[in-house]
C-alpha cells in the first residue's frame, strides 16, 4: 500500500513538473526570433497549465502570500512568479513524501517534505551570493569603462549608460537601474549608495564617494576612478590569496557538517528498520532535536572560524 501511494505521489509530482515545464514562459524572445502575432499552436495541456498558474497567481496576489520575497528574487536576478515557486514547492513536497514511502518510512518522507519550502530560499540565497560575487569581479572593468567614457567627453551619467551597454550581467542590470532611477528624478549619489548597499560591495562605496567628492571640489574624475580602480585590484588580489588559504578550512567544515547527515541517509537506505525507532520513539525525537541544536551551534562556530573579514 505504501509503495502504491508513493508511486502515486511520484506520478503527481512528475505531472506538476511537466505542467510547469510545458507552461509558456514570460521571457521576451530575441529580436531575431520575434514574429508578428499568429494563430496559437499551443496544446491543450499547455493552455491548462497557463490557466492554472495564472489563477494561482491571482489567488496569491489577493492574499499577499509570498514564498520568497520579491526583493530577494530581484537581487537574485530571477524573473519568477510566486505561483511558479509555490507549484514547485508542492511538487517537491509530494516527491519527498513519495520517496519516504518507497523507502518504507513515512517519517522520512515527512521530513523531506518539510525541506521543500526551504529549498527556494536556499536557491535564492545562493543566486544572490553568486550575483554579488560576479558584480565584485566585474567592478574593475566597469571602472575602466567609466573612466574611458569620461575621457571621451561624456558626462558621468552618460558614461554609466555606456558601461551598462558594454558590461555583462549583473553589472549591466545595476548600471541600467542607476540610469533609470536618475532619469526618474532620484539623485545619482543616492542611487550609487543604494547599489553598494544592495550588492554589499564596499569597493563600490569608494566609487560613490569619489563621484561625490568630485562634485563638491571638482577635478579630473577619470584619474580619480583610475586610482580607485588600482586600489580595488590590489584588494582583489589580497582577497584571492586569503580565499586560497581559507579553502582547506572551509572544505573541512563542509565535510564535518555533512558527515552526520550522510551517515543517517546511508543507514536509512541500507537498513530502514534500524533507523525507524529514531523517528517513532519519543527518545528518538529528543535525540533528533538535540542533534539539530548541537549541529547548529557547531555550524555557527565553524562559520565564525573560517570567515575572514578584511
Amino acid at each position: 500500500m505504501e509503495v502504491m501511494l508513493g508511486c502515486g505521489l511520484l506520478l503527481a509530482a512528475g505531472l506538476i513538473s511537466a505542467l510547469m515545464a510545458l507552461r509558456p514562459g514570460h521571457r521576451a524572445l530575441p529580436a531575431s526570433r520575434r514574429r508578428p502575432p499568429t494563430a496559437s499552436n499551443e496544446s491543450g495541456f499547455g493552455r491548462a497549465a497557463a490557466g492554472f498558474a495564472d489563477a494561482l497567481q491571482g489567488w496569491i496576489s489577493v492574499r499577499r502570500f509570498r514564498v520568497v520575497s520579491p526583493e530577494s528574487l530581484d537581487l537574485a536576478g530571477l524573473r519568477v512568479r510566486q505561483a511558479d515557486l509555490l507549484i514547485w514547492v508542492i511538487a517537491g513536497a509530494a516527491m519527498g513524501i513519495a520517496l519516504g514511502l518507497l523507502g518504507g518510512s513515512l517519517g522520512i518522507g515527512i521530513l523531506l517534505a518539510l525541506l521543500a519550502p526551504v529549498a527556494p530560499h536556499l536557491l535564492v540565497r545562493s543566486r544572490i551570493g553568486k550575483r554579488r560575487k560576479r558584480f565584485d569581479t566585474q567592478l574593475p572593468d566597469t571602472l575602466n569603462l567609466l573612466a574611458g567614457g569620461l575621457r571621451a567627453g561624456h558626462s558621468i551619467l552618460r558614461a554609466i549608460d555606456a558601461a551598462a551597454a558594454e558590461s555583462p550581467e549583473p553589472t549591466a542590470n545595476e548600471m541600467r537601474r542607476l540610469v533609470h532611477e536618475t532619469a526618474l528624478g532620484r539623485d545619482l549619489l543616492a542611487s550609487l549608495q543604494d547599489t553598494s548597499t544592495r550588492m554589499r560591495n564596499e569597493d563600490f562605496v569608494w566609487v560613490a564617494q569619489a563621484i561625490q567628492i568630485n562634485r563638491e571640489v571638482g577635478g579630473n574624475l577619470a584619474d580619480v576612478l583610475d586610482q580607485v580602480n588600482e586600489t580595488i585590484r590590489e584588494r582583489s588580489e589580497i582577497k584571492g590569496h586569503i580565499s586560497a588559504l581559507a579553502a582547506e578550512g572551509k572544505f573541512s567544515a563542509y565535510i564535518l557538517m555533512a558527515l552526520p547527515i550522510g551517515i543517517v541517509v546511508m543507514l536509512m537506505l541500507v537498513n530502514p528498520s534500524y533507523m525507524t525507532p529514531m523517528f517513532t520513539d519519543p527518545l528518538g525525537w529528543a535525540m533528533i532535536a538535540a542533534s539539530a541544536v548541537l549541529m547548529g551551534i557547531g555550524g555557527f562556530w565553524l562559520k565564525k572560524i573560517i570567515t575572514i573579514q578584511f
